[in-house]
């Protein structure tokens, strides 16, 4: 695999020559336009094929892969633009395998999904994937599970061997974090007893091989009793076969203050769980003044503090696949930012002829463009290179694998860079409980 920053003047023809690769599988694997428009400063990411099939009539994906040896999951990750889908045109060009290069160590990858994602966007995303979490169920105001119509993403998970993870959080019936909702688990034993029977039974109802556990704003004084929450969750759940996680705040030290970070001890949670996700991500947020969602200087600060706290295989590093578009001038408590898809950030690029720029300490692209309306903006997102650089933090660190918030925004590079840089972990169906 290879990053290529696009410079003034260059086509996917040149680009395409530059690799010895064709052009026409190089804009189908980036999704760049039909008509090849690129963006100074773009990335394009370049697989490196040995071996490719074109297609004839008759030809299958399961007649094709069982023709060469290789699983249809692996032609999928080869060939992005089939979106895990089994539709062949004839003639067109297939990757079979790529050139053997060196990687950049084993991940475990966790993509989180509203249950609204795009159908063909999901069945593109889950062939990356060793887990996928439908985002959320929440607590009603009784301490009852809130229901998540997960149906979809547990169907297609099972399609291409994606291990479910069932998501519980703190959220209301109106999708807010609530500290009153998680307040009253922790220190109702009646309702939190019922709440856990209720996520067992939900777990083996929909097939789930764990929970991820996220309240999040819970108020200082509660800090020990979540704690002793997921523990309990843990001991109940493990002997059945269960995993249970938890999601962090992203803090750097332990007595950081704030509501978002005080309850989140590490070193209790790190011990109470059997995984946990470290949420790196929104420094760059919607109410925010522009900067990169995840700037990498940050990222590494939230790790290096974890590893004081929690073991390396237990951590899952929170990796973005989206990004904000922000209004200038900024001004506090006015300004929002809008979030945006890393395919939507080129596609602004390339309408209003801005040149992409990158910030080497954030590691992140960024650009200004003005509008029809003459209003400037700011714009930050995520790119081959940003999403490298993340997932290469998480391998070089021994970390479990990565989790990104989240498959429901088309980010084809970010695939990319997993496949062409790491290897994906696929779980034994013997290791899913």
């Amino acid at each position: 695999m290879k990053i290529h920053v696009v410079k003034k003047g260059e086509t996917l023809f040149s680009i395409a020559r530059q690799y010895g690769v064709s052009a026409r599988l190089l804009q189908k694997q980036n999704e760049v336009p039909e008509d090849g428009a690129l963006v100074p400063g773009q990335t394009l990411v370049v697989l490196l094929p040995d071996k490719i099939h074109t297609v004839q009539p008759g030809d299958t994906v399961y007649s094709i892969a069982r023709q060469y040896g290789i699983s249809v999951r692996e032609l999928y990750q080869n060939n992005i633009f089939l979106q895990g889908q089994g539709t062949l045109t004839p003639g067109e060009e297939l990757v079979i395998t790529l050139r053997d290069a060196p990687k950049g160590g084993s991940l475990g990858i966790n993509g989180y999904a509203y249950p609204f994602i795009n159908a063909d966007l999901l069945r593109q995303t889950l062939p990356y994937m060793t887990y996928v979490t439908p985002f959320t169920y929440g607590i009603a105001e009784d301490g009852s599970l809130i229901p998540l119509r997960d149906e979809g993403i547990l169907a297609a998970a099972g399609q291409y061997d994606a291990v479910p993870w069932m998501h519980l959080s703190s959220l209301t019936e109106e999708g807010g974090f609530s500290s009153d909702r998680a307040e009253m688990v922790l220190k109702d034993p009646a309702r939190q007893k019922e709440l856990v029977r209720q996520v067992k039974e939900t777990l083996r109802e929909k097939g789930y091989s764990g929970v991820d556990v996220d309240f999040e704003y819970i108020r200082p004084e509660l800090g020990a009793a979540y704690a002793a929450f997921v523990t309990a969750l843990r001991q109940e759940l493990n002997p059945l076969g269960y995993t249970v996680l938890v999601a962090l705040a992203p803090k750097t030290f332990a007595a950081q203050r704030g509501l978002l970070y005080e309850a989140h001890d590490y070193a209790a949670l790190g011990k109470a769980a059997n995984g946990v996700l470290l949420m790196t991500y929104e420094w760059g947020y919607t109410a925010g003044p522009p900067m990169a969602v995840a700037p990498l200087d940050k990222v590494r600060q939230v790790l290096n503090y974890a590893l004081t706290e929690i073991e390396a295989g237990k951590l899952f590093l929170g990796v973005p696949v989206y990004g904000y578009d922000w209004p200038l001038p900024y001004q506090q408590g006015t300004t929002r930012g809008e979030s945006l898809s890393p395919q939507e950030a080129l596609a602004l690029a390339r309408r209003y002829g801005a040149e992409i720029r990158f910030d080497e300490t954030a590691q992140a692209p960024w650009f200004r463009y003005t509008d029809r309306n003459g209003t400037e903006h700011e714009v930050w997102f995520e790119d081959a290179r940003s999403s490298y650089a993340k997932f290469r933090l998480a391998a070089e660190n021994g970390l479990q694998g990565v989790g990104l918030w989240n498959l429901t925004r088309p980010a084809p590079q970010t695939y990319l860079t997993l496949h062409g840089g790491f290897d994906i972990e696929v779980m034994d169906k013997r290791d899913r409980g």
